[in-house]
């Protein structure tokens, strides 16, 4: 048996209640069952010398084979490292259509580049920046991608609303407007007038206009 229980963090929140309902199964495999060294190790020092470790090929191999078996559907494969392409809300939507996701989760140094060539996977990165592996990016994408998902969230409306979701009055993906709940006036600031009128129209040329200057001010790139 190679599956273990995914990450808590998965257990809770939208992602676990999806789970629980059965809008998405989250398997998990540890790669270590996949070893053909009596200590189970996966990872060897790197040829040439260097620091740190390099995962092996074969245990990585066998663990993405034996999990593509185990079920019948196409899966795309996913290999989380900083060479790759940027995680973005278009890119989430896109992988919210495939019938079936396999995150690889590397670690230490690197992986062989050999099983990297051979698995051809979609090389995704969360940020500029590096982690000491892929769990924590496979838990963000799986977070982001599950919201997309039919009947996980309750409101049909709620993630077409985000930031960075696409505007259908201007195409654009934009950062998402401020928001406000009880009381209308909290240590002497009170909610813009126009959310108390009633009238949906004005209010929903307002949050648009608020959605265009805040993405001026704050992220301009996402105009150009």
């Amino acid at each position: 048996m190679f599956s273990v229980a995914p990450p808590a963090a998965l257990g809770i929140s939208i992602p676990g209640r999806a789970a629980a309902a059965g809008h998405v199964e989250i398997v998990a495999t540890d790669i270590r069952s996949f070893s053909s060294n009596k200590h189970k190790k996966t990872d060897d020092r790197p040829f040439g010398g260097g620091p740190g470790m390099v995962m092996m090929c074969q245990p990585l191999w066998d663990a993405v084979t034996a999990t593509e078996a185990a079920d019948p559907r196409a899966a795309t494969r996913i290999l989380f490292t900083p060479q790759g392409r940027t995680l973005s809300q278009s890119l989430v939507e896109e992988l919210a259509a495939k019938p079936r996701l396999l995150l690889i989760a590397g670690h230490y140094e690197g992986i062989d580049e050999r099983v990297i060539e051979r698995l051809a996977p979609l090389e995704v990165s969360i940020g500029d920046y590096v982690l000491s592996g892929g769990e924590l990016p496979a838990m963000v994408l799986i977070d982001a991608v599950v919201r997309l998902l039919p009947g996980v969230l309750g409101d049909l409306e709620s993630n077409q609303q985000d930031s960075f979701s696409q505007v259908p009055e201007t195409g654009q993906r934009l950062l998402d407007c401020p928001h406000y709940t009880k009381p209308r006036e909290w240590e002497g600031l009170s909610i813009p007038d126009i959310l108390l009128t009633g009238d949906h129209g004005k209010i929903a040329a307002w949050r648009l206009e608020q959605k265009l200057q805040r993405t001026r001010q704050r992220r301009p790139d996402l105009l150009a």
